[in-house]
């Protein structure tokens, strides 16, 4: 339970400090591609892959973890129509790529056991 704990709250402040990173590099108050910005969301992110998705929920995960990669990667032309959209979408690619990343990898471990 205090795993979830851990993992829910990484998310949240991932996502609460990506949103603000990328409003903030829209209007050119930082550089969303900092080294300890990125690197503080990528840890957020591989704490959420490690500690917050459970083996029961990696399939839905996995979907929209490649969902939201996929549609931010391709739609950034799109989302460059909306000031401050593409770089939002750029910082919070920082927190699921990592995750992602690491529940499939969990999830590989998982069907090779069997």
């Amino acid at each position: 339970m205090a795993k979830n704990i851990i993992g829910s709250w990484a998310f949240l402040a991932g996502v609460v400090l990506a949103v603000v990173a990328g409003i903030l590099a829209a209007i050119n108050v930082i550089d969303l591609n900092s080294v300890m910005l990125a690197s503080v969301l990528m840890v957020l992110g591989a704490i959420v892959g490690l500690l917050n998705v459970t083996r029961k929920e990696t399939g839905s995960f996995l979907l929209a973890g490649v969902s939201i990669i996929v549609a931010s990667v391709f739609g950034a032309g799109v989302a460059m129509a909306v000031p401050g959209v593409s770089s939002i979408l750029g910082a919070l690619l920082f927190i699921i790529v990592p995750s992602t990343i690491i529940v499939a990898i969990k999830s590989a471990f998982e069907l090779a056991k069997k």
